[in-house]
């Protein structure tokens, strides 16, 4: 007749003792993970390089490459020089009068937290200088520029800034409404 069949005690082990299951979890359990990182990073991560108010900086650059013609106009250039933890600027060109300072942006070209505005004070002939703080290292954009924003003088360097760096406007004219 129909005898049940002997139990036999297998040698295998329960699954989670086994390499495969693991294994199949893991794969999607990392996607989670990545998800996560990933969620971390976009809620925490600055948005340095989109700019909130795009439509006004676009209407604004007629008014940038006015302020490079006229520094073209007026011949205008300056020599940087970083010793000594002090920054001097000699500038050189056909100015009417000289303002009492001027403000050297150091830009950071993706973090805006890391720029800097540096106030020089005028010195005498054309000089002006400022002492330099402690900087990241890195590019910096550099832009000269009185008070007023009348004109503007750019260049590049690296920080920590040593030695010297010419600032000049840039070439090119303004743009028509």
């Amino acid at each position: 007749m129909n005898e049940p069949l002997p139990l036999t005690p297998t040698s295998h082990a329960p699954w989670w003792r086994q390499a495969w299951p693991w294994f199949l979890i893991a794969l999607p359990a990392s996607a989670v993970v990545g998800g996560i990182i990933t969620l971390w990073f976009a809620l925490n991560g600055a948005d340095d390089l989109v700019s909130d108010d795009y439509y006004k900086e676009g209407l604004a650059i007629h008014q940038v490459l006015e302020r490079d013609a006229k520094a073209s106009q007026l011949g205008l250039s300056a020599e940087v020089q970083a010793r000594g933890g002090m920054l001097s600027v000699q500038l050189g060109g056909q100015l009417e009068s000289l303002p009492d300072r001027l403000l050297l942006r150091l830009i950071h070209p993706t973090q805006a937290g890391q720029d800097l505005v540096l106030t020089l004070r005028a010195g005498g002939s054309q000089t002006f200088s400022a002492p330099l703080p402690a900087m990241a290292a890195g590019r910096r954009q550099l832009q000269l520029e009185p008070p007023d924003r009348s004109w503007r003088l750019i260049g590049e360097g690296h920080s920590p800034l040593t030695g010297r760096f010419t600032l000049q406007a840039r070439p090119g004219r303004p743009v028509q409404p």
